[in-house]
C-alpha cells in the first residue's frame, strides 16, 4: 500500500501545459518547483491509500474539477513567482 496526495499528482499533470501557455514566464527548475510549492499550498489535499489503483478509479470521477481548480491555482502560483523570481538573474545572487 501507498500514501499519495492525489492533487499532487494531478498538479504535475498539468504544470508544463500551463506553463506552456503563459509568454515569458521563466521555466527553470527553480521556478517550476516554487510554482508547484505554491500552488500545493493553494489546494487542499487529497490523500488516498492505493492498493492497485482501486482508490484512483473512484477518484476519477471528481478529477474535473480538481483540474480545473489546479489550473487556477498555477495560473495564481505563475503570476506570484512570475513578480519575485528566485532563480539566477544576470548576476544577482538568490
Amino acid at each position: 500500500m501507498e500514501l499519495k496526495n492525489y492533487m499532487e499528482i494531478l498538479m504535475w499533470q498539468q504544470l508544463d501545459d500551463v506553463l506552456a501557455s503563459h509568454q515569458g514566464v521563466c521555466k527553470c527548475e527553480k521556478c517550476r518547483y516554487d510554482i508547484a510549492a505554491l500552488t500545493m499550498n493553494f489546494l487542499p489535499p487529497r490523500y488516498v491509500v492505493t492498493d492497485k489503483g482501486q482508490m484512483f478509479t473512484k477518484i476519477k470521477a471528481l478529477e474535473q474539477q480538481f483540474t480545473i481548480d489546479i489550473i487556477t491555482a498555477i495560473t495564481h502560483a505563475i503570476k506570484i513567482v512570475s513578480g519575485t523570481p528566485h532563480h539566477l538573474e544576470a548576476g544577482k545572487p538568490d
